[in-house]
């Protein structure tokens, strides 16, 4: 009922924007069935991967350098929580709300690509997508549907030099997501500060903890330029203070019934 109230007045203060940006997060993707972790799904909240490592060392850059099978190990895990899960409705409510404004944007924390196979048309995934693949040796790059096919080993290290491959040089694979430790890419940085800079009637974060200074700043940047804020998440974060709607629930509902209130 309450949820209910806060659809109708948000669709009320939405009526003749031009520019709105969602910024998503894991909990975007929990209705896919992706487990939502400090970035990828629960399955890293025990602390500890099987081989002792932290997660954020066993998919860091210098991992994938200096022992590439371990990394993959865990790189190949991620994609395999992904694979047989597809976007879901709260992707496709972000899609269908192209139809009332005149851009709408989504900057994406998340690796899985389901935005765009929602049919997004401006996105910044500025954490990359898994099924982007690129050599780090002649940077031939591809993209794949899932992991099935690449040569890999589940189990780890038993052997040092058994990871994916080019099928050009022989070089060593890689997604072409931020790792641990590894710099954002310029590209989107700058894309994202461009849409910045031209602004947004009105910014939602659904699904995210908002712990980068990158995703928080959007949400700031707009509360402080008495824009419409908004937060959809089920607990609460460092920005649910600060927005001007805070709604403690699962995305997908409340972003079709946003929707469907636009388009009654």
């Amino acid at each position: 009922e309450e949820v209910r109230g806060v659809v109708a007045e948000l669709a009320e203060r939405l009526q003749g924007m031009k520019r709105v940006l969602f910024i998503t997060g894991a909990g975007m993707s929990a209705d896919s069935g992706l487990p939502t972790y400090r970035g990828i799904g629960g399955l890293y909240n025990q602390g500890r991967t099987e081989d002792g490592f932290a997660i954020e060392d066993a998919i860091s850059g210098d991992m994938l350098q200096s022992r590439p099978a371990m990394c993959w190990k865990y790189l190949a895990q991620i994609e395999e929580s992904c694979r047989g899960a597809d976007c879901n409705d709260g992707h496709l409510a972000i899609k269908d709300l192209e139809r009332h404004f005149d851009e709408v944007w989504v900057l994406t924390q998340n690796i899985d690509g389901f935005h765009a196979r929602a049919g997004s048309s401006r996105i910044i995934e500025i954490h990359g997508d898994l099924h982007h693949l690129q050599c780090t040796r002649c940077g031939d790059k591809q993209t794949v549907k899932d992991y099935g096919h690449l040569t890999y080993l589940k189990q780890g290290e038993d052997d040092r030099g058994v990871y994916p491959r080019c099928t050009k040089c022989e070089g060593l694979l890689r997604p072409e997501v931020v790792l641990f430790g590894e710099m954002l890419d310029m590209d989107r940085i700058g894309r994202l500060q461009a849409q910045l800079n031209k602004g947004f009637d009105a910014v939602f974060s659904v699904g995210t903890t908002s712990v980068f200074p990158y995703i928080m700043a959007p949400i700031t940047m707009a509360a402080n330029a008495g824009k419409l804020t908004v937060e959809i998440n089920p607990g609460d974060t460092d920005i649910s203070d600060i927005v001007d709607f805070k709604v403690s629930s699962g995305a997908a509902p409340v972003l079709r019934a946003i929707v469907s209130r636009l388009e009654e």
